[in-house]
């Protein structure tokens, strides 16, 4: 298996709960306790995992666990088999209306639990999140991160991500200072997430930035064929892993795509089966866009700030 393909599998959601969806208007999910340090930021963080999305190291309820910081899922979620293993007194248990959904149509019914989570320079208390069973993005078969951030806690802050060292930062907005190399670029909000527009061999496509991506750009089939991209070219399959499981998703080679003010060429896209609801995303642009590059991304004020590569196009 080659890299490309392992990051595919490993790399969460185009995958996974960045395709998750929820009535977020008829479900009263309140935001988290969120406690800074001083410098109200946590230092640079290392990457916990080999996978180029961004994995950190945090302790939740006592027990030392990585965790996933996701801009394409809409709410936090814990793994089930996680759940069952914290002493019963750390245990928060609610019932509330949950139906997940996962690309490949995937579904499943869910319960609610209240934790807390630490992590060097950062509390997030009271955290609500969704008990779900997530499957092989939690097991040390696959992305072992059995606890997702999602935007419900990610819309507080800033998440600054530095790819190229694998590092991450969570920043509170009161202390966030752009540095002069990042470049605003135009995004807008949608249903908690940041939509930005890029094109793919010179047609426009509107996607959901989506952090538990690895791959640069994944479509749904409807979206791919509207670009051309079923056109009859040769194409590969990779295994994605997915709510509960995994998928098949096609693989297909786009000539060109932009985004961020940057061209890139020979892009390997995953093509994914989208659930017939409204409000699904059809397009992901995922960390290889921003592979050399730095970044800061605020889901709550709508902004997206990238540097720019060294090199003005990637082959």
């Amino acid at each position: 298996m080659n890299r490309r393909n392992l990051l595919f599998r490993a790399a969460g959601l185009a995958a996974v709960v960045g395709g998750a969806w929820w009535a977020r208007e008829t479900l009263f999910w309140p935001a988290p306790d969120l406690a800074f340090a001083e410098e109200g930021a946590t230092p640079w963080l290392p990457y916990a995992r080999r996978a180029n999305v961004p994995t950190v190291k945090v302790r939740v309820e006592g027990r030392d666990i990585i965790a996933l910081i996701d801009t394409g899922a809409q709410y936090s979620v814990i793994d089930r088999r996680l759940v069952e293993t914290l002493p019963a007194q750390r245990r928060s248990l609610f019932d509330m209306p949950l139906v997940a959904y996962g690309v490949g149509g995937g579904s499943q019914m869910g319960r609610g639990t209240t934790v807390e989570v630490s992590l060097p320079g950062l509390t997030i208390g009271e955290l609500r999140a969704a008990i779900l069973d997530l499957g092989p993005l939690a097991s040390a078969g696959g992305l072992n991160t059995p606890l997702i951030l999602g935007r419900d806690v990610l819309e507080h802050l800033v998440l600054a991500l530095d790819p190229a060292r694998r590092h991450v930062r969570l920043i509170s907005r009161d202390s966030f200072v752009r540095p002069p190399d990042l470049a605003s670029t135009v995004v807008r909000s949608s249903g908690g997430g940041l939509v930005v527009e890029i094109t793919v061999e010179g047609v426009v496509v509107n996607a959901v930035v989506d952090t538990g991506a690895s791959s640069l750009l994944a479509l749904d089939s409807e979206t791919a064929r509207a670009v051309g991209l079923m056109d009859g070219r040769a194409q590969t399959s990779a295994t994605s892993l997915v709510l509960g499981g995994a998928a098949r998703a096609a693989i297909l080679e786009a000539r060109t795509v932009t985004f961020a003010d940057h061209l890139y060429r020979r892009v390997q896209v995953g093509v994914f089966e989208q659930p017939p609801l409204p409000n699904f995303p059809g397009a992901l642009v995922g960390m290889e866009a921003f592979a050399g590059r730095r970044v800061a991304i605020d889901l709550g004020a709508g902004t997206l700030h990238v540097s720019q590569p060294l090199d003005l196009t990637v082959n």
